[in-house]
């Protein structure tokens, strides 16, 4: 009870943002429509090391710490590696099946299957984290930015960590051109995983144009 008492003052407060964020969407739709993504959307790699069903937080926690501090890129990228890996697989035969099928509807880009299948792996197993997250995903290649940036309050309500998440957060804000949240949301990216692929030099770029060049 405790925990959901402290969770809904964050989905509220997350919820109100991305609210805010989807009204201004829809004043900047010239801008964001006519432009190029600034950014690939960062996603699980196409192999991942194996993961036990039902992982534990602390083995999430440790992974975390150790990312911080990881000596160079390839060591990181191990250690995203065997994140992902932990997000990617519940507690759920049903769900995992349901998810490798979504895996295959997205390699095909039938994405309106892909939406479906994660409906219902939603529905069955809401604390899902990864599955929201990919929904996300699909949705934004869909151009549909509104139900994206839905789904990442909700991936950022359940793992605050989510590294792609925030980074998927801030390439939909600079497609619509708010570029000061942008450069926000891939800082945070950044905090958590300090060698996330291209995001140093987004926030390089990003940071000369909102804040201006040091003098």
């Amino acid at each position: 009870m405790r925990e959901a008492n402290t969770l809904m003052p964050m989905r509220a407060r997350f919820s109100a943002f991305a609210l805010a964020v989807i009204v201004g969407m829809s004043l900047a739709m010239p801008a964001w429509a006519q432009s190029e993504p600034q950014q690939k959307w960062i996603g699980p790699p196409s192999r991942l090391p194996k993961a036990d069903h039902g992982d534990s937080t602390d083995n999430l926690d440790t992974l975390f710490d150790a990312l911080k501090v990881a000596p160079d890129e390839e060591s990181a990228k191990a250690i995203e590696d065997r994140i992902w890996a932990i997000w990617s697989v519940s507690d759920s035969d049903t769900c995992n099946l349901l998810m490798s099928r979504v895996t295959v509807a997205i390699d095909d880009k039938d994405y309106d299957l892909a939406i479906k299948l994660l409906d219902a792996i939603i529905a069955i197993k809401p604390d899902y984290v990864e599955a929201w997250n990919r929904r996300a995903t699909v949705y934004y290649m869909k151009d549909d930015l509104a139900h994206s940036l839905a789904d990442i309050a909700e991936v950022l309500v359940r793992e605050p960590r989510h590294f792609g998440a925030l980074s998927g957060l801030g390439l939909i804000l600079q497609d619509i051109g708010d570029d000061k949240d942008a450069l926000t949301a891939y800082r945070k990216a950044l905090a958590i995983d300090p060698h996330l692929e291209h995001i140093p030099d987004v926030v390089k770029t990003l940071s000369e144009k909102v804040e201006g060049r040091d003098i």
